[in-house]
């Protein structure tokens, strides 16, 4: 694949943003499901980043010991994260985290009923987002665990700001760690990838 650009990352980012939102929006209208509520309770915040650190944490494991993962990582970080600029960070950590779990977690999963199945539906869904090739594939499988994550966070705790909040985190972490260790030259490996 031939690099993209900053704007051209940017631009994809709040593209694919506004028709996750517009998706969340249809999908909520058209089955009248109540949004799973958004509570900026004192135990959220913490919560949130306490999980997004836990996914962290975990993806430096699977990067260290996951050959495929490690390379689809590399190969995603890098076209993703390379012509960024620091500032840049800033909307890869809420543009996804906060149409993601709108959608997935906020709508999807509230609609398919707060249980494990719905989570593990929604999981699936998440994962197959994140396709963009088939060698690719271990990226969507760590997706899809991440979605059963974040998902079961929201199912705990029923705030919706839980999820966002981890998925920022875990993004804007991820983007730091590899802008701090490669910048734009793209040098050694990242152990940790974006959600």
């Amino acid at each position: 694949m031939e690099p993209l650009t900053r704007i051209e990352i940017l631009g994809y980012m709040g593209v694919t943003a506004v028709i996750l939102l517009l998706v969340a929006k249809v999908w909520q209208h058209l089955s009248s499901v109540s949004l799973l509520p958004l509570s900026p309770t004192g135990w959220a915040l913490p919560w949130g980043a306490g999980v997004g650190l836990a996914i962290t944490a975990a993806s430096s494991i699977v990067y260290r010991l996951w050959p495929a993962y490690r390379q689809s990582a590399d190969y995603y970080l890098a076209l993703v994260l390379k012509p960024l600029e620091w500032p840049d960070l800033i909307w890869l950590g809420l543009l996804p985290g906060m149409s993601e779990e709108l959608l997935f977690r906020g709508v999807m999963l509230s609609d398919l009923g707060m249980d494990t199945t719905a989570v593990v539906i929604t999981s699936l869904c998440f994962g197959i987002l994140h396709f963009s090739g088939p060698q690719q594939w271990s990226y969507v499988v760590w997706a899809t665990l991440v979605g059963l994550a974040l998902g079961y966070s929201a199912v705990a705790t029923g705030n919706l700001l839980v999820p966002i909040v981890a998925h920022i985190t875990t993004n804007w972490i991820s983007g730091c760690i590899w802008k701090l260790g490669n910048g734009k030259n793209g040098g050694g490996a990242p152990p940790y990838v974006k959600i």
